[in-house]
């Protein structure tokens, strides 16, 4: 099969996990388990999978004390990205207007865009490498693939559930996941027709540091509070412990 084929049914899979939100109805507390689910999905992805995978990587070619300077740098600069992403955003004030003043509603707008966002950015370096699997060895791509397709379920799950409780509609919180997931192809088409020469190794890792650090800022400063926090904070832990080992199962499953 295509690689770029099998990047597309991995960036499919993140719709899948927004078809399974159709499922449950929007409440609170379904929005702290999803803030600790997503929260989890992320720290786990972050520092279980994309971190020691460039450390393996940037290890071989630079001493520890430059390797360790080299993440320590990009992560920072990752979260600097998602704080001027954050500042980039509606503030809540704004979009309660648009929300008749629903301040629960308008917070989970907030979150859904945020989670959005660094979901979607994780998604762009993912779908290249599935591409460079896929090209570089058939078996592989498939292995790849597949792993990748088992991960991106919870994380179309954590993107639709705060969109389905902000903007109640279903639908449109499955369009959300899927429309993130879509990044994956996109992604693996812009690196096959034009940016090919400049996705080496050395460039995706550093890419891929660089999104983890987008992603424990939003998970550390944005989920993980709104969710052990607050009323229903009984149940985001549950969400965050749920998220964090399904990640680790998907990441597990990687060839």
């Amino acid at each position: 099969m295509h690689p770029l084929l099998l990047t597309t049914l991995a960036g499919l899979s993140t719709g899948l996990g927004g078809l399974i939100a159709l499922l449950f109805r929007p409440g609170e507390k379904l929005l702290t388990v999803s803030a600790g689910f997503a929260g989890g999905v992320m720290l786990a992805a972050s520092l279980a999978d994309l971190v020691p995978g460039a450390l393996t990587f940037y290890s071989a070619y630079l001493p520890p004390l430059g390797c360790g300077a080299a993440l320590v740098l990009l992560l920072l600069a990752g979260m600097v990205v998602a704080a001027l992403l954050g500042r980039l955003l509606p503030d809540e004030a704004e979009l309660a207007l648009r929300l008749a003043g629903d301040s629960a509603r308008t917070a989970a707008l907030r979150t859904a865009l945020l989670t959005g966002t660094a979901l979607l950015l994780h998604n762009f370096p993912e779908g290249v490498l599935t591409l460079f699997a896929g090209t570089a060895d058939p078996a592989l791509g498939w292995r790849t693939t597949l792993a990748i397709a088992l991960h991106n379920i919870p994380e179309g799950l954590a993107v639709a559930v705060p969109f389905v409780f902000a903007l109640h509609s279903r639908t449109l919180g499955a369009l959300a996941a899927f429309l993130s997931g879509l990044a994956e192809p996109a992604g693996a088409v812009l690196a096959l027709l034009f940016l090919q020469r400049w996705f080496t190794p050395g460039f995706l890792n550093g890419t891929v540091v660089l999104v983890a650090g987008v992603m424990l800022w939003v998970a550390l400063g944005q989920l993980l509070p709104a969710a052990l926090t607050g009323r229903n904070r009984i149940v985001g832990l549950p969400g965050a412990a749920a998220g964090i080992l399904l990640m680790l199962l998907g990441i597990a499953a990687l060839p």
